[in-house]
């Protein structure tokens, strides 16, 4: 059991006041704070006394992951994990499976694009599926509406600009998915792009007005309105029109799979993912966007919801989750312990408080925004509140 020093990333989308305050220090930071890394990724790898965890893992393998791990999942750490905190909403994205992946990296490589070129859609061979769990009320659009939903939008929204674009729906409750609808909203030539969404621009304004459609409606023309405001001219924020809005109470998780259109609007959360950086963006972004790359990875077909399943625990939530890289639970420490007794690694986050964490050779204490490591061979760790008054809240991940 170590301390892990997370690193810190700096993107434009970060919140200047969230990680601080999370973490107790002065708010607002001087630049923004976007999310907090603490795995072994090569792209920055928390690090114990300064050595990276990337090399730690890579120094004995066995000792650091497990041989279960290592004989299904290979030589690096499966999974990552993150503080999340958006102030401005993220590109819409989309990550690839795990052949996509593979595919899509040795296609690069073979290509002689730089790992660290802003051209760059793959950094790594590994699939990216992602949980997110709000620490404050997280917004997010997630996954593609389903078609009767969208026909209604279409309908509340309705130009003769956009009506045009209404009849590439599929029939609802018939074959066929999305592709068409969203490859031509994205693909849109200037002049034509620019002319539909002033278009949507009014109608939207008219509804978020007027108040006369349901409140999914009206949230959809406000989200609309926030990004086309935040990024003109930018076909991203007609295609977040197709895309399920939800936001999550403290506690309430969504899960993304392979291909799944989504993007982060606001707030600070707890994400934990397959150890990648692979990203297809579509828009709302000045990074580099591969339409057609984009569109070879997305999964068409509509999601009903996003929000993760779980299963209560005494203290504590699991998340319910469809992949073997990683298992997530949170867990509420007053007068009680969690135990964290692995056949693999783990990374134990605190969230709210501070903690003692006893291996019965040692204790160590960390606090909220901070982490620690457990590898495989190391024996259990008992997480107490160093306060039991005040409380304590982690997550741990595992495999």
């Amino acid at each position: 059991m170590e301390r892990l020093d997370g690193v810190l990333r700096p993107y434009p989308w970060g919140s200047r006041t969230l990680l601080a305050q999370l973490r107790g220090k002065p708010a607002p930071s001087e630049q923004p704070e976007a999310e907090l890394w603490f795995g072994a990724h090569p792209a920055a790898p928390a690090t114990i006394d300064g050595e990276g965890l990337d090399e730690i893992i890579a120094g004995d393998p066995a000792s650091a992951l497990g041989r279960r791990v290592v004989d299904e999942h290979g030589e690096g750490l499966p999974f990552l994990v993150k503080l999340l905190a958006a102030d401005a909403p993220l590109s819409i994205q989309a990550h690839p499976s795990a052949e996509q992946a593979e595919e899509g990296f040795a296609r690069e490589n073979d290509e002689g694009i730089d790992l660290h070129s802003p051209k760059r859609n793959y950094k790594d061979p590994n699939p990216k599926p992602e949980l997110i769990v709000a620490l404050t009320t997280f917004r997010a659009m997630a996954g593609f509406r389903p078609v009767e939903q969208l026909a209604q939008l279409f309908e509340a929204f309705s130009s003769p600009e956009l009506d045009r674009y209404a009849a590439l729906l599929p029939a609802a409750g018939g074959a066929g998915d999305l592709r068409v609808l969203f490859t031509t909203l994205v693909s849109l030539p200037k002049a034509a792009l620019t002319d539909l969404l002033a278009a949507v621009e009014t109608s939207a304004g008219e509804i978020a007005s007027a108040g006369d459609q349901p409140a999914w409606v009206r949230e959809a023309a406000e989200v609309f309105l926030e990004l086309s405001g935040r990024y003109p001219g930018d076909a991203g924020a007609l295609t977040a029109l197709l895309l399920n809005i939800v936001t999550l109470a403290p506690g309430e998780g969504a899960f993304l799979g392979a291909g799944q259109l989504h993007a982060y609007l606001s707030g600070l959360g707890v994400e934990v993912m397959a150890n990648s950086d692979n990203v297809l963006r579509g828009g709302l972004t000045t990074k580099h966007v591969d339409v057609p790359e984009l569109v070879r990875v997305l999964d068409f077909s509509s999601l009903e919801s996003p929000r993760a399943r779980t299963t209560s625990l005494d203290g504590g939530t699991r998340f319910d989750l469809p992949v073997e890289s990683f298992r997530v639970s949170v867990h509420y420490l007053a007068e009680g312990e969690c135990v964290v007794d692995e056949d693999g690694p783990a990374i134990v986050v605190c969230t709210v408080g501070a903690v003692l964490a006893d291996d019965t050779t040692r204790t160590a204490e960390f606090s909220a925004g901070e982490a620690i490591w457990i590898p495989a061979s190391d024996a259990a760790v008992t997480l107490r509140a160093a306060d039991a008054g005040q409380g304590a809240q982690v997550f741990v991940a595992t495999v």
